[in-house]
């Protein structure tokens, strides 16, 4: 193997289970030519040697491929994130998912909230999906709101898109669907996070009072202002919340229609209407 190669495949393992992997990604991140490289026929003139370097040593460090190249895939889409931003996770897109099968007529002119809206790859994959949709995509995070709105203009749906700067909804109104992945987790499941979570993801955009329950007393608490009688409300939680959720549910006079869960069969996404 070239020795460029098993110099750094080396210095990986130390850290990594896959290491080729984690160089090929690296590579072909920082190619000149913008072409996959491939190992076996590798040629040190195909990389940027400065990009790859910073990366290499960013990458050593423990910090998420994501946040060095900017750039996380979302449904059908690359968004941009910094450690501004919650990176998007796969289990998100049963949200998507789930809009679709429950919301099949993608010509319809629907009314969608987002709250706490992170990078908006929830607002802007609805946006894609439902081009006759007006969203309003909401978030306490000033920095995060202003990643949410550059995705948005580069993924060309910015006109679809109203952005607010507050805590869950700025003005009461009515909408079709509403969505929201929450900060849910407890202090003390924060603690439990790998150190690349703790210190390249934003806190704020992961944990909760209440034992992680805060933001779903404030949700559910305002819902019944923000539905019509055929609204539905799509809720990511922590695959253990689902009981203490349905207790809050109920107290606010809500319906949990169905609770869906993710690929490795944990309960991920309420599915809520007016009772």
């Amino acid at each position: 193997m070239n020795s460029f190669l098993q110099e750094h495949i080396q210095i990986l393992k130390k850290n990594f289970s896959n290491a080729e992997l984690e160089l090929r990604i690296l590579l072909n991140r920082t190619s000149i030519n913008k072409k996959d490289i491939i190992l076996c026929n590798f040629d040190i003139n195909y990389i940027d040697k400065v990009k790859f370097k910073k990366a290499f040593a960013r990458r050593i460090n423990g910090e998420p491929i994501s946040k060095i190249f900017n750039k996380k895939s979302f449904w059908k889409h690359n968004f941009f994130v910094t450690q501004d931003v919650l990176d998007p996770r796969p289990e998100t897109e049963l949200i998507i998912e789930q809009i679709i099968k429950y919301y099949p007529n993608k010509n319809r002119p629907l009314k969608i909230l987002d709250m706490c809206t992170g990078s908006g790859c929830l607002a802007i994959s609805l946006a894609k999906e439902y081009q006759k949709a007006k969203i309003t995509a909401t978030d306490q995070s000033l920095k995060a709101l202003k990643i949410a709105k550059f995705n948005a203009l580069n993924q060309q749906c910015n006109n679809q898109i109203s952005f607010f700067h507050c805590d869950l909804i700025e003005k009461i109104n009515t909408y079709d669907i509403v969505v929201s992945n929450p900060p849910y987790l407890s202090k003390e499941k924060y603690h439990k996070t790998s150190a690349a979570i703790q210190l390249f993801e934003p806190k704020i955009a992961l944990v909760a009072s209440k034992d992680g329950l805060e933001f779903y007393e404030k949700i559910l608490s305002i819902l019944n202002k923000l539905l019509h009688n055929h609204s539905m409300v799509f809720l990511e939680i922590d695959f253990d919340q689902t009981n203490k959720i349905k207790d809050i549910l109920k107290f606010n006079h809500l319906k949990c229609v169905k609770v869906a869960k993710d690929i490795q069969n944990l309960d991920r996404v309420l599915i809520v209407k007016k009772s």
